[in-house]
């Protein structure tokens, strides 16, 4: 059940809103002033937002543009309900974050698929944020194979020729000291591969084979995409 937070600082419209809401199936949450909208939508995570604009001490276009700059609450729409009608106010509104301004007074209809427009809407938004998570998740496991599986056969290696030339009688101080030096070398460039990855804001994929993804790793395109 999706779940809608109404703020507005007169009860009787919280009532109607909540009533209509309600009868499509939604879970109704309330709020009767700015603070207490910021609060409850920060830590009950609605679905969608219906925001009242002219409230006493926080107005709803602060509310609004809290919200919308907040990493925790940014993807949350919010529809503006006012009875303020210019195209300045709807302007104000909609550089402030909303979603969709609704002009009071409003009838059923248009509430309701005002409603659904937004929600879908912001369903489908999520679902492409999830699909480009995946995607960066198994780009990233892809090229850390790729990248760190040489350098890790390089340690194995010398790991196990150093085990053989410590079974002998007379051991080598160079070729363990050249192990080593093997692996050593194969321990920074596992650790370039992580600190360069950990370090990529915005990632950019390159093929790698048939329909798999990796990291790119092209400094010079990175910065491009900057």
């Amino acid at each position: 059940m999706k779940k809608i937070l109404v703020v507005d600082d007169l009860q009787e419209n919280i009532f109607m809103l909540q009533d209509r809401l309600e009868k499509e199936g939604y879970e109704v949450i309330s709020a009767y002033d700015g603070k207490t909208a910021i609060d409850k939508a920060l830590n009950e995570l609605p679905d969608l937002i219906l925001l009242d604009v002219m409230m006493p001490e926080i107005s709803g276009i602060d509310v609004c543009q809290t919200l919308s700059t907040n990493p925790v609450s940014s993807n949350i729409p919010i529809i503006l309900v006012t009875a303020k009608s210019s195209a300045e106010d709807t302007k104000t509104g909609l550089e402030a974050g909303a979603f969709d301004y609704i002009k009071k007074p409003f009838n059923r209809v248009e509430l309701i698929a005002r409603v659904n427009s937004a929600l879908k809407l912001s369903e489908a938004h999520k679902l492409l944020l999830e699909s480009e998570q995946n995607n960066t998740f198994s780009a990233t496991v892809v090229t850390t194979n790729h990248k760190i599986k040489q350098p890790l056969t390089l340690i194995s290696l010398s790991s196990a020729a150093i085990k053989r030339e410590l079974k002998k009688e007379e051991v080598s101080r160079d070729a363990i000291l050249k192990r080593l030096a093997y692996i050593e070398t194969a321990v920074k460039e596992i650790t370039d591969v992580l600190n360069h990855l950990n370090s990529i804001k915005k990632p950019i994929f390159a093929d790698y084979i048939k329909n798999i993804k990796m990291v790119e790793f092209d400094e010079k395109k990175e910065k491009e995409s900057d």
